[in-house]
């Protein structure tokens, strides 16, 4: 049997608290409905973590357990404290997994690990929104179909300011017109990363199936590799005894 990956599933908790009607939709929080779903796949242990807890419900020993964390955040990125993100930095580089939601686009973390402005263009009007899969052998895509639709959603649009991604496995079409990179891979030192552009708070989008089916997909996929004697992504040490006999000609 698989070991069980663990996942923390992280959110502002900002919106649902001050927004009656995003209360509404979502009103246990983004994150509860998240990790509800998440919990209904087998080897999975997942549990909350949100910016007003103590260090932002991501303490040493959370993130030591995490082996996959998701973050969406939107109008507190500024709160998070940096220390909190070099250490998230370090994990991820380290191997843990990080899903990337939405508005998370511009968290610190992201920002961070990207080392560009991600900035992009956006529109809210509550527009269709179309998915095409442009990996069909990607893991992060399993049990989908050629595309799916969320019938209202926030506008992304390109220029999106972020580096070439590794891999590619959605784009999206909007019924404005615009196209956006929606489903990127990077990886980073260990650990991998993976930015999917629905799920803005204002629309039931986190109830969505297909939406859901594809963060669980995402989770799997970017579970740490289990790997024996590897260095911390940190060090830089000096190896002065080579492995091999090395005969230097004088």
């Amino acid at each position: 049997m698989p070991n069980n990956i663990r996942v923390t599933v992280w959110n502002e908790y900002r919106h649902e608290k001050k927004d009656a009607e995003i209360a509404k939709i979502y009103p246990d929080g983004i994150h509860n409905a998240i990790a509800k779903a998440l919990r209904t796949h087998p080897h999975l242990e997942v549990r909350t973590a949100t910016l007003d807890e103590l260090e932002h419900g991501l303490t040493d020993e959370v993130l030591a357990n995490t082996d996959v964390l998701t973050w969406w955040g939107h109008m507190a990125h500024g709160d998070v404290r940096n220390e909190i993100v070099d250490k998230v930095q370090q994990r991820v580089l380290n191997g843990m997994g990080l899903i990337v939601l939405h508005s998370g686009h511009f968290s610190k973390i992201f920002r961070r690990l990207m080392g560009t402005e991600c900035s992009l263009k956006w529109r809210e009007i509550g527009e269709k929104h179309r998915l095409w899969v442009t990996a069909p052998g990607h893991p992060i895509v399993e049990g989908l179909g050629e595309y799916f639709e969320i019938p209202h959603c926030e506008m992304y649009g390109e220029y999106f300011d972020i580096p070439q991604p590794d891999e590619l496995v959605f784009i999206s079409w909007f019924q404005g017109g615009e196209v956006f990179r929606s489903g990127c891979c990077f990886y980073r030192g260990r650990g991998k990363i993976f930015y999917f552009q629905p799920g803005h708070e204002t629309f039931p989008i986190y109830h969505q199936p297909e939406v859901l089916q594809v963060i669980a997909n995402a989770v799997r996929w970017a579970a740490p590799v289990k790997i024996v004697g590897f260095r911390e992504m940190a060090q830089c040490p000096n190896i002065p005894e080579p492995m091999e006999v090395i005969t230097l000609e004088e």
